[in-house]
């Protein structure tokens, strides 16, 4: 099993799912004060654009720790993996 061992990645993720959790408890304000189904709507799609976000860095973290346990780069190779990893993340957010 892996585990997210990056801190600053741990760091992140943590944060994205507080910002999400501070969405979904405005998403429940709202139906409690009675909001429209619009306004609601929009800001049900905000949270699940949050949470699609986070899970996809989740997943980027995941591949990004897996490679390095495949292989031990050097620093070039290292800066290499890295500028694409991030450019398949890049790639796949456009995605969703």
């Amino acid at each position: 099993m892996t585990v997210l061992t990056n801190e600053a990645a741990r760091t992140e993720v943590l944060n994205r799912l507080r910002r999400a959790e501070g969405q979904i408890r405005g998403v429940q304000r709202m139906i409690e004060e009675g909001e429209s189904c619009l306004k609601i709507g929009q800001q049900f799609s905000a949270v699940r654009k949050a949470l699609d976000s986070t899970y996809l860095r989740l997943a980027m973290c995941f591949m990004a720790q897996e490679l390095a346990t495949c292989v031990d780069p050097d620093a070039s190779q290292k800066e290499h993996m890295d500028a694409v990893l991030k450019d398949m993340e890049s790639l796949f957010s456009r995605m969703g």
